[in-house]
């Protein structure tokens, strides 16, 4: 599959949908911002806070150890609309529960009319839908009812744009549904066997170790609850920067790959080689357009220019055969699914000659 030659300028107007200066984090992490953000618990001596004395919209979690969910579904809702600059209490007090504005993963309870988000009870199976049927956590509900604000908000476009969906659902898969899946327990294969390497470096992980050590004389809520700021913070900033990937990079690279995928039939006429003309992220993008287009015959050979012209076979195919090596043929790596060539035209030749093999 060959890709990465002439793009065309339709190709280049598609990238202004999605401007890379509109998503600006600075706003969001203000929203955030440990200046703005009070986080306390109806045990912490800040009772009044808890009781309503604050004044402002309040998020109620649990006290107590935090995971990843809880942390970054209270970072998101403060980012909508209506709970911006929201409050934090910390309790399992259903009375004071009761009395907030919203509750995440706690109370058993999910009902988004009253923006109860908790997923712990008994009978609960909430997926996020869209192909998607991991089990969610109080992370993954509140995107799926908030997620869609959050990134027209950004993008300073409305909520029905067709980026703002495509967003949606792509910001889940790459982010949310794994943290959904830790936080409910659910493997990442399904075998019995166990794992040959433990990782403990991924952002459940992580945030989970931010809670106080058991070996700390300091275990009072005041610490546990700044505990937790730092975990919305750090979620809150990784579940940002995904954001910010996939509109300044992942987006644009979609667009591309569209454009090329239905040009391939001027690059030739078996319509098996797509050509690029810079590098994107294109390998994700590719297999989704051509199950969405329901491309037949699927592309074979992509071609793109990094010094010399590159070939890759995207294990459709196999490059070596003697008849590749000419035309100035570079290299062809020993296990067949990528070559590279100094021209062009060698590329193509090379391509050609690889889907006929």
């Amino acid at each position: 599959m060959l890709a990465a030659w002439r793009l065309s300028q339709r190709a280049v107007t598609f990238i202004p949908r999605v401007r890379s200066q509109t998503l600006n984090p600075l706003p969001m992490a203000a929203a955030a911002s440990p200046k703005r953000l009070r986080v306390y618990s109806s045990v912490s001596g800040d009772g009044g806070s808890a009781n309503g004395a604050g004044g402002g919209k309040r998020v109620g979690t649990h006290n107590g150890s935090f995971h990843c969910d809880e942390a970054l579904g209270c970072y998101l809702i403060r980012l909508t609309s209506q709970f911006a600059g929201a409050d934090v209490v910390r309790t399992r007090d259903p009375q004071i529960l009761d009395t907030l504005d919203a509750v995440l993963d706690v109370g058993g309870v999910y009902d988004p009319s009253r923006h109860r988000y908790d997923h712990h009870q008994k009978g609960f199976n909430e997926v996020f839908g869209h192909g998607f049927n991991t089990k969610l956590s109080s992370a993954g509900l509140v995107y799926k009812h908030f997620g869609k604000e959050i990134i027209a908000k950004e993008l300073e476009v409305s909520e029905e744009h067709e980026d703002v969906h495509r967003l949606y659902l792509a910001i889940y898969k790459s982010f949310v549904e794994a943290l959904d899946a830790v936080d409910n327990g659910i493997n990442q294969y399904d075998t019995d066997q166990p794992p040959k390497y433990v990782n403990n470096t991924h952002l459940s992980s992580r945030v989970g170790r931010l809670n106080p050590d058991w070996t700390d004389p300091d275990q009072s809520p005041e610490k546990e609850n700044a505990a937790f700021q730092q975990a919305m913070m750090l979620a809150g900033s990784e579940f940002m920067e995904s954001v910010r990937f996939h509109v300044k990079s992942w987006l644009p690279a979609r667009s591309i790959v569209l454009e090329c995928l239905l040009s391939r039939g001027k690059v030739d006429p078996s319509e098996e080689i797509m050509v690029l003309d810079r590098f994107c992220p294109w390998k994700l993008h590719l297999f989704e357009l051509e199950e969405e287009l329901k491309i037949d015959p699927l592309t074979k050979m992509r071609g793109a220019k990094v010094g010399e012209y590159k070939l890759l076979a995207l294990l459709r195919i196999d490059l070596r055969a003697e008849s590749l090596c000419r035309k100035r043929c570079v290299f062809v790596h020993m296990s067949g699914f990528i070559g590279g060539n100094k021209t062009y035209e060698g590329a193509l030749e090379m391509a050609r000659a690889a889907i006929k093999c």
